[in-house]
């Protein structure tokens, strides 16, 4: 009797949560039909938890179709059914897509294919072949641009060194330049002075010299005292030698001062 009523008990409870489980997928189905997607996943997800790889399949779908791809990824991966392998894969590889990472979804894709042939998952593959080339033909041009700017910066910068570099040696020749013309000048202000110092000192011995001449003319020009005179008449006499000069008359006031004439 105690047997019986267990058994019972055990068929009203499974019947109970059959009841349930059936409730909640109809009530997920309705959501994920009505566009309410995160209500389907979890309710999904609530079924999935009992291991049901079916519902686990929709609870990542519903992810999928909310916009969660990173949380509809991870529940595809804990999907293990054989059955759902090629429907699991074909859905990692879009999930992967929407999150850019397309070496992922490529594989994802070409596993799928392996398994078996399928337009969609065909048409996606080329198509992320062709962005993936695009996007690569993008960076290439970009850092390719990239190095064109570098490259131009980098002759800019050479540019304005270059003309730093000329306007700074232009200035250490000007100031050389001008240092040489200083000295130049410096030279020149001294052979000047040099020059003119030797023209007074010329100057000033030629006016010593006109002025010696003019002493000796002066003195030259002296009138010859009736001493000097006598001395010449006695030395003429002496000598016997006639010349034209006279004597001349001496005063009798000068003969009273010379006692030896000669």
């Amino acid at each position: 009797m105690k047997k019986i009523i267990l058994l019972l008990f055990i068929l009203i409870q499974f019947l109970n949560a059959s009841i349930f489980d059936f409730q909640t997928l109809d009530e997920a189905k309705k959501a994920y039909e009505s566009g309410n997607y995160e209500k389907a996943a979890k309710l999904y997800t609530k079924i999935a938890k009992e291991g049901n790889d079916e519902a686990k399949f929709n609870a990542a779908d519903a992810l999928y179709k909310a916009g969660k791809f990173q949380e509809a990824l991870t529940l595809f991966k804990s999907i293990s059914s054989k059955n759902l392998q090629f429907e699991k894969l074909h859905n990692m590889g879009n999930c992967y897509a929407n999150l850019k990472k397309f070496d992922d979804a490529i594989k994802m894709y070409e596993a799928a294919l392996k398994i078996r042939e399928d337009k969609d998952t065909r048409f996606n593959l080329e198509l992320l072949k062709k962005l993936k080339d695009k996007k690569q033909n993008q960076q290439n041009k970009k850092q390719s641009q990239n190095s064109k700017d570098k490259n131009s910066k980098q002759n800019s910068d050479q540019n304005k060194k270059g003309d730093q570099k000329n306007r700074s040696n232009k200035q250490n020749q000007n100031q050389k330049n001008n240092k040489k013309d200083h000295q130049k000048d410096k030279k020149e202000k001294s052979e000047q002075n040099k020059k003119e110092k030797q023209e007074k000192k010329k100057s000033n011995s030629k006016r010593e010299e006109k002025k010696e001449q003019n002493r000796r003319v002066i003195k030259k020009d002296e009138p010859i005292s009736d001493m000097e005179v006598r001395k010449w008449n006695k030395v003429l006499n002496q000598r016997g030698i006639h010349t034209l000069m006279l004597p001349l008359q001496t005063e009798n006031k000068g003969a009273d001062n010379e006692k030896h004439p000669w």
